[in-house]
Order: C-alpha cells, then sequence, then structure tokens
C-alpha cells in the first residue's frame, strides 16, 4: 500500500485535438487473472487531479490498476495563460475524458475499464463516443450545476457567488481566477459559461452563444449518453449544496442504458456532522465511505453494512 502511493508515474497524453493532456498512473508490475480492472478518476470541476492521490493509491493497494488526470486548464493539464482559454465541459468529455478511455484502452489492453467519477466527472461520461467501454461507474455528488437544484437553503448563497462574482471575475481576468481566492483552482472561461448556464436540460446550454452547437449536434450529444451500458452507483449526501437528490436524478435520467442504484447518505450514518460535496475523498473515510466504491467495483454490489438508503429513480425529464 505504501509503496503504491510513494511509486506513481506520471504519464502524458494527447486528446484527438492535439492538446496534451498529463496525468498520473499507478500500475501494478505483474499482470492477473482474470484481468484486473483500471480505474479512471474523473475530478471535479477545477480540481487537480492530486486531490485524489490517496484515493487513487488507496485503489491500487486493494488490485486495481488507476489512472487519475488533470482536464484541459486545470492543474498540470494547464497551458502558459488562461487569458482567452475557451476550453469548456465538451472538451473536457468529448475530447479530454475520450483521451483517457484510449490512453487505458491502448495501455492496458482486455482490462475492464471503470470510472470513478466526482462531481461533473459524472457528467462527463456520458460525452465521451467511447463509454460503451466502461463496465462499471461510481460518481459522487455527480450533477451538472442546474441553479434550481442547488440545496434550497444554500442557494441564494451560491448564485452570488458562483452566478454573480465568479462571471464577474472571469469577464474582469479572462478567465476565473479561483486559486487567488481559495475558490477551487484557475478555470477556463468556458467551463465558467457552462456552469453558470440557466438551462435544465444540459443540451440546452450550447442553443445559442459562440459555442453554439446545431440541433443534429445537440442531439447526438444527448444521444451518446444511452452508450454506456455498465452499471452506475450513484451517491449523494445530505450536506451536498451541489449534489442534492434532484441534481443527481436529473443527471441519471440521461444514462439510460445504465442500470443506475441512486445511494443517498446523511452524515450521521457515518458519524460526522458533515462530509458535504468535497470530503468523501478524505483519507479519514478510507474505513467507512471508501468501502462503497470498492465493493461497488469490485462485485457490482453495495456493503452488506452501507451506510444509508437507496432511493427510487427520479421522474423522467
Amino acid at each position: 500500500m505504501n509503496a503504491a502511493l510513494k511509486l506513481p508515474a506520471p504519464v502524458r497524453f494527447a486528446a484527438a485535438d492535439g492538446y496534451v493532456l498529463t496525468g498520473t498512473v499507478w500500475r501494478h508490475p505483474q499482470a492477473a487473472t482474470p484481468p484486473r480492472p483500471v480505474v479512471i478518476i474523473n475530478p471535479a470541476t477545477s480540481v487537480r487531479a492530486g486531490y485524489y492521490a490517496r484515493f487513487a493509491a488507496w485503489l491500487n493497494g486493494h488490485g486495481f490498476d488507476v489512472l487519475s488526470y488533470d482536464y484541459r486548464g486545470i492543474g498540470a493539464s494547464r497551458p502558459p495563460s488562461l487569458k482567452g482559454f475557451e476550453a469548456g465541459w465538451i472538451d473536457w468529455g468529448r475530447l479530454d475524458f475520450e483521451a483517457a478511455l484510449q490512453y487505458v484502452a491502448a495501455e492496458f489492453p482486455g482490462q475492464p475499464v471503470q470510472v470513478v467519477a466526482h462531481s461533473v466527472g459524472g457528467f462527463l461520461i456520458g460525452l465521451a463516443a467511447s463509454s460503451h467501454r466502461i463496465s462499471r461507474v461510481f460518481t459522487m455528488g455527480a450533477q451538472y450545476a442546474y441553479w434550481k437544484d442547488y440545496a434550497r437553503d444554500r442557494r441564494l448563497g451560491l448564485l452570488l457567488k458562483w452566478h454573480v462574482a465568479m462571471p464577474a471575475l472571469t469577464r474582469l481576468f479572462g478567465y476565473f481566477p479561483g486559486g487567488r481566492l481559495g475558490w477551487l483552482e484557475d478555470t477556463p472561461r468556458g467551463v465558467v459559461r457552462d456552469w453558470i448556464a440557466p438551462h435544465p436540460r444540459f443540451e440546452d446550454n450550447w442553443k445559442r452563444g459562440p459555442l453554439r452547437l446545431s440541433d443534429a449536434e445537440r442531439t447526438e450529444l444527448v444521444a451518446r449518453f444511452a452508450a454506456l451500458r455498465g452499471a452506475t452507483l450513484a451517491v449523494s449526501l445530505a450536506d451536498d449544496e451541489f449534489g442534492t437528490v434532484p441534481a443527481i436524478q436529473r443527471l441519471l435520467r440521461y444514462y439510460r442504458n445504465s442500470a443506475t442504484t441512486h445511494l443517498h447518505i446523511r452524515p450521521a450514518d457515518v458519524g460526522q456532522a458533515a462530509v458535504g460535496h468535497f470530503a468523501f475523498f478524505h483519507s479519514r473515510f478510507e474505513h467507512s465511505l471508501w468501502k462503497i466504491p470498492l465493493e461497488w467495483l469490485r462485485h457490482g454490489r453495495l456493503p452488506p453494512d452501507a451506510p444509508g438508503e437507496v432511493l427510487p429513480p427520479g421522474r423522467s425529464r
């Protein structure tokens, strides 16, 4: 376990448009029979891949090969200047996550491909052309930031911070200077534009404006989500102001050919006062929350003593 934590290997791989992404691989030196799964970790919006390093090393110590990576514009995949850099969520899904899928297909041939996705990372899965290769998915707080799904008691503050202050600063600087504010990482302005879009259906975000997509392109985007046939476990936390139950269900309904399970957990279920949107991947949850994705990725089921409750599917969009 400790060796896995100390010996990750940096990797670089190119997306279809030539943009080079940087990631990290935790790889077992010998092959296994049957082949061990390789897990791709999709980060949240503007969160460095390094945030998930302890979790990745822990998965590696429990028998998985793992790839984590930074989306374009973030962390080690950032260009020299973000000013005017237009990358958005579509690029992160159609190009960057697709490149990660292509990379593991080439570097880990014959191994099952699984995904652990945080926040918007769970949305990006559906944008990739090769999502049919994925055998299982675990998501934590996965959604695409439709503002009416924010927690009711936090909604006004979130709107002021992320839908007023963030775009205003982005217009001023040409990108969102989140790093100097302690508000996540510096973020490309295209991502900001996608985050603050007001539409309940994500595809309508690209009906108008400089990044407008044709009706056919938007229809094709939605159709891609149906290609995912691997089973999905989506976890929501009761104190997550972004990943609320309506937000999780809104995204899950796009994955109509994936057998989805929605596990809703209260912090008190694991003896905590708070967990929220980000703390799930903190190592203090190694013996409680982390056993949920471990059992799911290994066996496609919940642990027998899993906290929380399984919620019924939401209504259609």
